[in-house]
């Protein structure tokens, strides 16, 4: 553990489950929790909306919006939980800091697909899906990353987290 409170930043491709496991962690932790897909802007909404992959100069001004939210609970000592796709390197490189922790949700695309087709009210396609696991880079070994199977109950990864984070006590 950092001497300073963690950041998680959930990642993976959407639809892998970060919105639910972000909030049981926040529930059972008490800990702020931010949406990143509303830091999107109402143009990479409805880009994304037509079925149109995001382009790394999209995402930019997102993953700035979303670092800053990170700087924000770092500044104030506070400890946080934030979803992002960060599915290259160098997106998670704008958000690395010493304290975040990157979440990373893996396993079979096809499990993935199927709770994309049941999803209701949310504006990324099924048809995207491909194209992100397409761009996906998993955290390499000199990322501080925690692997999660998208096949286990939300539950059992929320217990995961807190387990990797030694936060049973918290």
């Amino acid at each position: 553990m950092p001497s300073t409170p963690p950041i998680l930043v959930l990642m993976g491709p959407s639809g892998t489950g970060k919105s639910t496991v972000g909030t049981l962690l926040s529930d059972q932790l008490g800990w702020s929790f931010q949406e990143g897909d509303d830091l999107h802007s109402a143009a990479n909404v409805e880009k994304m909306r037509r079925g149109e992959p995001l382009t790394d100069e999209d995402r930019l001004p997102w993953l700035g919006l979303i670092a800053a939210w990170i700087d924000e609970r770092r500044a104030a000592g506070e400890p946080g939980i934030v979803t992002c796709s960060a599915l290259k390197r160098s997106y998670r490189d704008i958000l690395r800091r010493d304290d975040v922790v990157f979440v990373n949700f893996t396993g079979d695309t096809a499990v993935v697909r199927d709770r994309m087709m049941r999803r209701e009210g949310h504006y990324m396609p099924p048809a995207l899906l491909d194209s992100q696991f397409a761009t996906l880079e998993a955290p390499g070994p000199d990322e501080r990353a925690i692997d999660v199977d998208v096949a286990l109950a939300p539950e059992d990864q929320v217990a995961l987290v807190i387990a990797a984070l030694d936060l049973e006590g918290s």
